[in-house]
């Protein structure tokens, strides 16, 4: 009895060794039939990762690059206002400038000079700039400095300019009111002349 139960032990361990060798060789068949699924799988994985890090990173970098390119724009506004005032600035300090240190100058057009008054000019003194200007490209050697004293009162009581004339203003004088002034002016007497005498030796520029 003890002989039979000795041997039913052992071949109940036998059969467990085996069953368990069956088991381990299974599973390692298993594992070298899908061993080129499973390796496709880890590559995959492998690849979706690197393909999720590498989009986290593109957009992290894409983030960067707009809020850097939001810091040059509001940097290129502000410089760009800051240099808009100073060009305000400069231009009101120029125009200052002008105003104070202003000279009369003159301006021609097919159809008249402009005279635009500097400081302590008149209507008169813009009319006698504009005949010297009209002279200077049409000069007549037969007018005295009495008929230029005729011909810019001519000119201020004619040019039609209204108000008064301060630094900046500018009056328009035609070519054609300065000739016809000229012409009217050679048609002076001699007593007419004579009478305008005292007031062209005040302008020594007349002469």
């Amino acid at each position: 009895m003890e002989f039979n139960q000795e041997s039913n032990d052992e071949q109940n361990v036998t059969e467990e060794e085996a069953a368990e060798e069956n088991n381990q060789s299974g599973a390692k068949q298993w594992f070298q039939d899908n061993l080129r699924i499973i390796v496709s799988i880890f590559i995959v994985i492998i690849i979706a990762a690197g393909i999720y890090s590498y989009s986290n990173r593109s957009q992290n970098t894409a983030q960067n690059d707009q809020s850097q390119q939001s810091d040059v724009l509001k940097d290129l506004t502000k410089s760009e206002d800051q240099s808009g005032a100073q060009v305000n600035s400069d231009q009101k300090t120029t125009a200052k400038t002008n105003v104070v240190s202003s000279t009369t100058t003159s301006q021609e057009t097919d159809q008249s000079f402009i005279e635009t008054a500097g400081k302590g000019d008149g209507t008169t003194k813009l009319a006698r700039k504009a005949l010297a200007d009209y002279l200077e490209k049409n000069p007549d050697s037969a007018l005295t400095p009495e008929h230029k004293i005729y011909i810019e009162d001519y000119l201020r009581k004619n040019v039609g300019h209204k108000g008064g004339v301060r630094i900046g203003t500018s009056v328009e004088f035609s070519k054609t009111l300065i000739a016809n002034a000229i012409s009217k002016s050679k048609n002076l007497t001699a007593g007419q002349l004579k009478n305008l005498h005292k007031y062209a030796v005040r302008v020594p520029s007349l002469t």
